[in-house]
């Protein structure tokens, strides 16, 4: 994970705390966020300490293709969580924004999308998450709940509902300004030398118009310079929030000791569960920006501000937008005693989406027929049982669009890599979207390859030179196979409702939650200091 990217890096550990069965073990998943493949000690890095995470590898199996279906929260969180292509489920933006920025927003993931918390409920299992969702909350009303977890098969949440945007910490920069500046400047610009022509025109006699008229609009444009002023001052009060189920505990969210709480909250559920099988979602806000750490861990690591909140996470455990693999390819690791091998390597391709029929069949419940699910369960290959990956081709989205396609032959060790297009970076010199925060993915952002790059990743895994006609006697013979591949894919694909479009993304002040007034400025501390856990020295 490189700084300037926006994405969702996820890490996820299969952990059998108390196995209350051997039909019904007990589920942990563990989601980091923009952590990168490189920043943990099992993964290679020597100078982050991460004992906890690299313990988990040592008595699991690490996965070392292990692939984000998204290079974003959104996206990425709703294939987690349903098996299944984000594009399948309206999750994937054809607009700039692929993600939800506001928590009175009306998009989110749709109630007719089956999660596998929702068939582990059905199966007996308590349900919890805890942490970051991103997934949406209402739809018509602020309190319908429509797309909050407790709609999505969790019988507990503790979190937030939006994400952890740098907005979100006082003196941490926005996430927005720059989007907002670059939007509105021109349009503010026409409006005002539009208003400042009319009434010299006026004023000279070139133009009879109405005076009345001329109030009206620059009483218009007035109020809504002010209320997107306002706004934007009371972002954090508005969007970022603590929720204990359906109800704000804490608003605007506290960053001191959240970590602690968050784990806190994990122990806790574990701990009244302990007679009944449960599945456990702990979605770390770390180490999305904005980044914070307890002052236990501040300052303690060789990375700064971003190392500290790594070994922070790894501490709990112990107790956004490009598909080149720094994008995409992020750390998996997955821990059953006595049923898969520990310290096991598997370089094989794998997808956050194969967690949905793991987890499914771990708990003997149905996978749903009624549906395409794209990922494959695992437990076949963490066992040994199968050496070769389920997942001949992958298919990387940018928000809506095909941008990529991994093959990966079954008589051939080689992984192929596709790229149909690849963003503008800006400035045009640096190797990021540093301008626009983001990188967006369709129009003038981006620039078409005719024909596609081609990369071999068993062989160039940094994606540093495409190859050509002339350095692979196959290239043509592989684009012919992946088209017929996206092809494929193409025709699999049913047109659903844009939970992304505008209308979906924009603030409705009617959906607005509030734990006092706005008057009050939507201010409250239920989550108080005597709740916290008690942290330990490092």
């Amino acid at each position: 994970m490189r700084l300037f990217l926006f994405l969702i890096i996820c890490q996820c550990a299969i952990n059998s705390v108390k196995t209350h069965s051997a039909s019904s073990p007990n589920v942990i998943l563990l989601m980091a966020d923009d952590l990168g493949i490189g920043d943990l000690g099992c993964y290679g890095n020597r100078t982050l300490r991460t004992p906890s995470i690299d313990r988990l590898a040592e008595e699991g199996v690490t996965l070392t293709q292990h692939i984000a279906a998204s290079p974003l929260c959104t996206p990425s969180r709703a294939a987690f969580l349903t098996g299944r292509y984000p594009i399948r489920s309206g999750m994937a933006a054809f607009s700039r924004v692929g993600v939800f920025l506001f928590s009175a927003s009306s998009g989110g993931l749709p109630s007719e999308e089956i999660t596998f918390s929702k068939l582990l409920k059905q199966r007996g299992y308590a349900t919890a998450l805890i942490g970051k969702w991103h997934l949406g909350m209402n739809c018509e009303s602020s309190n319908d709940f429509c797309h909050h977890p407790l709609s999505h098969g969790f019988d507990y949440f503790y979190g937030l509902t939006v994400t952890n945007f740098r907005d979100c910490k006082p003196g941490q920069g926005s996430v927005f300004l720059k989007g907002v500046q670059k939007s509105l400047v021109i349009p503010i610009e026409i409006a005002g030398i539009t208003l400042v022509s009319l009434a010299i025109a006026q004023h000279i006699g070139f133009l009879k118009v109405p005076f009345q008229a001329l109030g009206y609009c620059l009483l218009i444009a007035t109020i809504s310079l002010v209320a997107l002023v306002f706004f934007f001052y009371h972002f954090r009060h508005l969007n970022c929030f603590l929720m204990r189920d359906h109800q704000i505990i804490q608003q605007p969210l506290s960053y001191e000791n959240l970590t602690q709480r968050l784990t806190k909250e994990a122990v806790q559920f574990i701990g009244r569960n302990t007679n009944a099988p449960f599945l456990l979602v702990l979605s770390y806000l770390h180490v999305h920006t904005a980044l914070h750490a307890s002052k236990d861990f501040r300052g303690k690591s060789k990375h700064g501000l971003y190392g500290d909140a790594v070994e922070e996470m790894d501490w709990s455990v112990g107790g956004k937008s490009m598909n080149w693999e720094g994008g995409i390819r992020v750390p998996g690791l997955l821990r059953w005693p006595g049923v898969i091998q520990a310290g096991v390597y598997i370089d094989e391709p794998t997808s956050n989406m194969d967690i949905f029929p793991t987890v499914v069949k771990l708990a003997k419940a149905q996978l749903p027929s009624d549906r395409i699910i794209d990922g494959h369960d695992l437990i076949p290959l963490l066992q040994g049982k199968v050496t070769r990956s389920k997942h001949e081709f992958l298919f990387h989205y940018c928000n809506a669009y095909l941008n990529a396609v991994r093959w990966h032959p079954g008589n051939s060790g080689s992984v192929w890599k596709v790229f149909f297009f690849t963003p503008n970076f800006s400035p045009e010199d640096s190797n990021g979207c540093y301008d626009s925060h983001v990188c967006f993915c369709h129009g003038g952002f981006i620039t078409q390859h005719d024909p596609p790059l081609l990369f071999d990743l068993s062989r160039d895994p940094e994606e540093k030179v495409p190859l050509t006609p002339e350095t692979e006697s196959r290239f043509y013979e592989i684009l012919e196979v992946v088209h017929l591949a996206v092809n494929n894919h193409m025709r699999s694909l049913h047109a659903v409702p844009d939970q992304l479009s505008w209308d979906n993304l924009l603030w409705k002040p009617w959906l607005q939650l509030c734990c006092s007034s706005l008057l009050q400025s939507c201010y409250c501390d239920y989550d108080s200091e005597e709740s916290l856990l008690e942290v330990h020295s490092v």
